[in-house]
């Protein structure tokens, strides 16, 4: 299926003010296609969280907040870019409670269930990226 870009920006992460501009754009865009409180709040925590990741673990970075449309339906898709050191083991990454820092070990795992399609790239020493995209 094709799909559509119907409104994008690009917002750069370099500071925890940043993310609440990330949470603020994401939330804008999920109240435009008409999405309810609760898949609001599961599509911003999830960008929080990825948005958190990217200042922390990745220097900072940037993300391309996106509505997207397809024959079917509207949602809101979500691009995380950082060029930091990358994550040398994803699968590891991926599990409940892991962290490499002080978090909780919640951050890509919990956006990964907060989301409809999830999707990361990483490799040492060129970044990471993570993609979101959570369906109306």
């Amino acid at each position: 299926m094709a799909m559509r870009v119907l409104n994008s920006e690009s917002i750069p992460i370099s500071t925890a003010e940043d993310i609440v501009r990330v949470r603020q754009a994401v939330r804008r865009s999920a109240v435009s296609l008409g999405f309810g409180i609760v898949d609001q709040t599961k599509i911003v925590t999830a960008s929080s969280e990825l948005a958190r990741n990217a200042l922390d673990y990745g220097g900072g970075g940037t993300v391309q907040v996106e509505v997207v449309q397809n024959e079917t339906r509207s949602g809101v898709r979500l691009v995380f870019e950082d060029q930091g050191p990358g994550i040398p083991d994803i699968a590891l990454a991926l599990t409940d409670g892991y962290t490499s820092g002080n978090g909780m070990g919640l951050g890509l795992s919990g956006a990964k269930r907060l989301s409809h399609e999830f999707d990361i790239w990483s490799k040492p020493g060129s970044g990471t990226r993570v993609s979101i995209l959570r369906w109306k």
